[in-house]
């Protein structure tokens, strides 16, 4: 794979966990991989969360500060408002934007590179 020029790729994060199996382990390994984007040299140019996704970016989740930080370097953190909504967390968002199915579809049909997780 070429080296990815700043802003030409999109994470989009569908769940609190990272794989399939041991939930616990899921949860260190989604922690671990929002705590490496911050330190890649071309972080994405955005950052996508959606369904329980959406948990990482809430009060109370060990996955803040990254996000915070990652943030802080430029990528753009949109959160499902819908998702939010179901899981009563809008108030509850620290970092990023409430954003809308449109604009998420929009930014994945526009993404150069997009990696799901």
């Amino acid at each position: 794979m070429s080296q990815q020029e700043k802003g030409d790729w999109t994470v989009a994060i569908s769940c609190d966990r990272m794989g399939e199996g041991a939930e616990d382990l899921g949860r260190i390994l989604i922690k671990s991989y929002v705590a490496s984007l911050p330190q890649l040299e071309n972080p994405p140019a955005v950052l996508i969360l959606f369904n329980a996704g959406v948990l990482l970016a809430i009060e109370g989740a060990t996955t803040v500060p990254a996000l915070k930080e990652l943030e802080a370097k430029g990528t753009k953190i949109l959160a499902c408002g819908t998702c939010l909504d179901f899981f009563d967390s809008t108030e509850k968002l620290q970092v990023g934007s409430v954003s809308n199915m449109l604009e998420i579809s929009s930014k994945m049909a526009s993404a150069a590179h997009l990696v799901n997780i």
